[in-house]
């Protein structure tokens, strides 16, 4: 089964358009990422949404990933919690659920 990775964010006011254009441009060509998806959550929260191969290429990508983060770090605000400015999770998908 394929794996995910999903990031939360919140953007500094005024930053959204940005914020979607760092995306649009960043160059993420990881051995085994299927595609990713920025999705807009609420007025200035995103999520960011990676289909992977395997669980071991998220793992290899892990350096690429915060490279281009590290260039969209100062859009971006703290989350709260303890979190900094994003939320990170990623696992093996154990179920799929597809339409019929």
């Amino acid at each position: 089964m394929s794996a995910f990775n999903i990031v939360r964010f919140r953007v500094k006011r005024g930053r959204q358009e940005e914020f979607i254009a760092a995306h649009r441009e960043a160059k993420a060509d990881f051995p085994g990422m299927r595609r990713s998806s920025l999705v807009k959550t609420g007025d200035r929260t995103f999520c960011l949404i990676g289909e992977w191969d395997e669980m071991n290429n998220i793992v290899a990508a892990r350096d690429g990933m915060i490279a281009i983060l590290d260039g969209m770090r100062d859009m971006l605000e703290d989350l709260g919690g303890g979190l900094g400015v994003t939320d990170p999770v990623s696992g093996e998908a154990i179920v799929e659920i597809t339409s019929s």
